[in-house]
């Protein structure tokens, strides 16, 4: 398969066209903007210490129980946000962890590591198992997921990252929290996003499009997760109306110096671990392989392609090492044994 000879991604990724010198229309977009990384970085970074400014200000900050919620997988990423929100900036943060019934032993131990190493108040939400189980079976041929989603996660990914996004988003409007935070990479998200405000209509708009397809997967199953009318009616009566910001989503790590082995080195000081029994491109998750190779089957690409892709034309990632990524196969005894937990067969 002919694979783009500047980022990763492969010839079968949706719209993707080749120059002559093989490079793909997706990186000559990007370095055709003339891009100025380290000034992005710096004027991202400046909107979000202006929004600490913002946040810290008034009587309201003295009686918050909490400046930030943040979706807490227990992975590299997310706990090298952790540690940027808590003791770099200072923050007063509420971790949240979505207990999908897959996540490693290790993975388990690091997020319970982490949190008492940065002394981080912190939820864990563990759904009935059953539910779950049959929302990722449903999730394995759905086909109600925008095609966007799935050229940047597995559907059965998106299950999770869906509830979790809601997840802490009610937390937020039940708390007063102002700031919602993501351990999101500078591939998983254009740092144009990394600082983004929500205003009432916004977080309604997006709500409904995760409950369309979530109810679709999950019926009644789904309800705990999603924002009822009392969720809105307190926006209206507080905050997020007309052109007034509700909420403020962050990704530090869009806007920060991004290196892998450079994260893995700083939060090894916490006391974290890499997990030996996960997939080469997940550091919490037991059920990624098992996601990625049902999405290969269905879509003919891997589905961290457009992350590793980013990564790569930002500099963050040598091109090899991303082909490496790529292409690993995943460990066969653990693809079956999410097989056989999830009832179905092994792709």
């Amino acid at each position: 398969m002919k694979i783009c000879a500047t980022c990763v991604l492969p010839q079968s990724f949706p719209g993707i066209k080749f120059d002559t010198e093989g490079t793909c229309n997706y990186c000559r977009q990007f370095f055709g903007k003339g891009r100025n990384k380290a000034g992005s970085q710096e004027q991202y970074r400046k909107k979000f210490l202006n929004l600490l400014d913002d946040i810290r200000g008034g009587d309201s900050y003295r009686d918050r129980p909490y400046d930030a919620i943040m979706a807490y997988s227990g992975g590299k990423d997310s706990s090298s946000t952790l540690k940027l929100l808590s003791a770099e900036f200072k923050l007063k943060v509420l971790a949240v962890t979505f207990n999908h019934g897959f996540l490693s032993p290790q993975a388990l131990t690091n997020i319970n590591t982490v949190r008492r190493a940065l002394d981080i108040d912190h939820l864990m939400v563990s759904p009935h198992p059953t539910a779950l189980t049959r929302a990722f079976r449903n999730a394995i041929h759905a086909d109600c997921f925008p095609p966007t989603a799935l050229q940047r996660a597995s559907a059965i990914c998106n299950v999770c990252m869906n509830l979790i996004k809601s997840l802490v988003l009610i937390k937020a409007i039940e708390m007063a929290i102002p700031m919602i935070s993501y351990g999101w990479s500078p591939g998983q998200i254009p740092i144009r996003s990394s600082v983004m405000g929500l205003n009432r209509e916004m977080v309604q708009k997006n709500q409904w499009a995760i409950a369309h397809c979530i109810q679709k997967i999950m019926g009644n199953d789904a309800r705990p997760f999603l924002l009822q009318k009392r969720h809105l009616e307190i926006l209206s009566a507080n905050r997020g109306n007309g052109d007034r910001h509700a909420f403020y989503n962050v990704s530090p790590l869009a806007f920060s110096d991004y290196d892998e082995d450079r994260i893995v080195e700083e939060i090894r000081g916490l006391g974290w671990k890499p997990p030996k029994d996960t997939d080469t491109n997940s550091t919490n998750c037991l059920l990624n392989a098992f996601a990625a190779k049902v999405h290969q089957e269905r879509f003919g690409f891997h589905p961290y392609a457009f992350e590793i892709a980013g990564l790569v034309r930002e500099g963050h990632m040598t091109r090899e090492a991303g082909l490496k990524k790529l292409s690993t196969p995943p460990d066969s005894r653990m693809v079956e044994w999410v097989a056989k937990h999830l009832g179905v067969d092994v792709p």
